[in-house]
């Protein structure tokens, strides 16, 4: 009888691993495409565990050029408007106006969509203004034509905006020249660079204005309360601007309303938990699940937070990853635990300010989603080895989330969920993996087929292939670094980002497979379709481009 060792069908099919990740274990190097949009969907210029911000940033340098400009185009779509981020998006609109000057069509079709509130204008001007594209650091006249339309929205849109800094609004006024298309837009160009002017101001302003000298006596302006730092606000005023808060304002502040006062009125405690879990409101907020983590853990740990505050949270997370998908059949989730997965925030590192939800807080958040809508669901936590764990699928997905997200540490094997599945000889019909696929424990095996072989988790996943021929693997990233660990084919998808958007990816490849799934369905996005549709953003988006006490 021959070796089966020798002749192994299953083992020679596995490609070769062609490149190293960033922790110096085996790896696929991603199309340009591909790395691009693991990129796009969750890159933030930050550093990671493994890579600095500086080296993300030399690597989007090196993939750009590398992909025609529609197809950037549709990526910065959907980084934004799917994926809800907010650096990737505006500097890969950056680089299209810089280096595509030739498709102005572009930039008309995706500045709408992606410059949608003021963070995002700033960011924009803060790319064109460092140099990176171009040393003189002047606007092309496209650019500069999208950017000064976008102060063709209304003053009280405007004036709300002003809110941050790195550049200023007053800063991008006077770099842009914007000409004032009304009368009110023109005395509040005047009122923001500080100019004096004949014009009467928006009733907004004047509010504001006069709010500022007699906050007790005055009506509380519907601004950013941020606007009103410096202002000794009475407990009363505070419950005005509690009421009159949209839904990410109040996600973000509950400590700070706590702390002023608001939640010893039972009215307004009501008040804002109805608010919170209201599905409507949510929508609109676009918020990630993560947020809604970070908020829970940050009233939890005040030890004092109303009761009924809590419970809406909860509430909200239910509603937040209510496109969860119900996947037939045999389900395995497998989140990493490792050590790298715990050590940084999810949107990198950025010292005082970085979150403090974990990419392990997201890994085990989006196991806990997928739990509670598939109940039957296996989860198998792996860091070197799997790890056991008993979870009550009934549960809320806050409570499982951390019970997950307490365990582990240590180095990363993405091989030992399909390895012990394997040892099993388990019938799987979806496996679904969250990590950032830094895997390196695995030892390469070498000698017969050559010194390098495929990487440990494709060898496994192979294995498992072969048992369940209909089988598929999802492999959800959360983190940028241009690599993968099983090399793609109709029945793998790679997919980053860590909005609830992955799930409704995700439930589009359960119901119909194909090679580049994600891929494709980026260069699906029409342009001249979303260009003409108003943004899905509301303004209470803005709120979450910042940070707060919740965080």
């Amino acid at each position: 009888m021959p070796n089966k060792s020798l002749f192994n069908s299953t083992r020679a099919a596995v490609p070769k691993a062609d490149t190293v990740n960033d922790a110096g274990g085996q790896a696929y190097r991603l199309s340009s495409k591909q790395a691009l949009a693991q990129i796009a969907m969750t890159g933030t210029f930050n550093g990671t565990f493994y890579a600095s911000a500086k080296q993300q940033l030399e690597t989007i340098q090196k993939l750009l050029p590398a992909v025609d400009a529609e197809f950037l185009a549709k990526l910065a779509v959907a980084a934004r408007t799917r994926g809800f981020m907010k650096d990737m998006p505006a500097y890969i609109l950056t680089y299209i106006a810089m280096k595509h000057r030739d498709r102005k069509d572009l930039l008309s079709a995706i500045f709408p969509l992606i410059v949608d509130n003021g963070k995002m204008l700033r960011n924009v001007m803060t790319f064109v203004r460092s140099g990176t594209f171009d040393d003189k650091r002047t606007f092309p006249q496209p650019l500069r034509r999208e950017l000064a339309k976008w102060f063709d929205r209304s003053v009280d849109q405007i004036f709300r905006a002003t809110v941050g800094n790195d550049p200023s609004m007053r800063d991008i006024l006077r770099m842009l020249h914007v000409r004032p298309k009304t009368p009110l837009h023109d005395a509040l160009f005047a009122y923001i660079v500080g100019k004096p002017s004949r014009r009467k101001l928006p009733e907004l302003v004047k509010k504001f204005e006069a709010f500022k000298k007699d906050p007790d006596n005055a009506e509380v302006p519907k601004v950013d309360f941020r606007m009103l730092a410096g202002v000794e606000i009475s407990p009363a005023v505070w419950s005005q601007i509690a009421r009159d808060a949209r839904w990410m304002m109040t996600r973000m502040n509950l400590n700070t309303f706590k702390r002023h006062g608001v939640f010893d009125d039972a009215k307004m405690v009501t008040l804002i938990a109805n608010r919170l879990k209201d599905a409507e409101q949510i929508k609109q907020a676009m918020a990630f699940p993560y947020q809604l983590l970070a908020a829970y853990h940050a009233v939890e740990a005040t030890g004092d937070m109303p009761r009924e505050i809590i419970e809406a949270l909860h509430d909200a997370m239910e509603i937040a990853t209510d496109n969860v998908p119900e996947i037939e059949g045999s389900v395995v989730v497998c989140p990493d635990v490792s050590g790298s997965m715990s050590s940084a925030g999810i949107t990198g590192s950025r010292g005082s300010a970085t979150s403090t939800v974990r990419c392990v807080d997201v890994a085990a958040l989006i196991t806990a989603a997928i739990l509670r809508k598939n109940r039957t669901a296996r989860v198998l936590p792996f860091e070197c080895t799997v790890k056991k764990i008993q979870l009550e699928p009934r549960d809320s997905i806050m409570t499982n989330a951390r019970k997950l997200a307490a365990i582990g540490g240590g180095g990363t094997n993405c091989a030992a969920p399909l390895a012990f599945l394997n040892s099993q000889k388990a019938k799987v019909d979806t496996v679904i993996f969250v990590s950032d696929y830094e895997s390196w424990v695995t030892v390469q095996r070498s000698g017969l087929w050559g010194e390098t072989r495929g990487t440990g988790m494709m060898e496994e996943w192979k294995v498992l292939k072969a048992r369940n021929p209909k089988a598929k693997l999802i492999c959800i990233d959360l983190i940028p670094h241009g690599t993968a660990q099983v090399s793609g084919n109709k029945d793998i998808l790679q997919v980053g980002g860590f909005s609830d958007q992955v799930f409704t990816v995700v439930s589009d490849f359960v119901k119909s497979s194909g090679a580049d799934a994600w891929i494709k369905e980026i260069e699906s996005i029409d342009l001249n379709i979303q260009a003409t549709a108003e943004p899905t953003k509301s303004e209470d988006s803005e709120a979450s481009d910042e940070e707060s006490d919740n965080e």
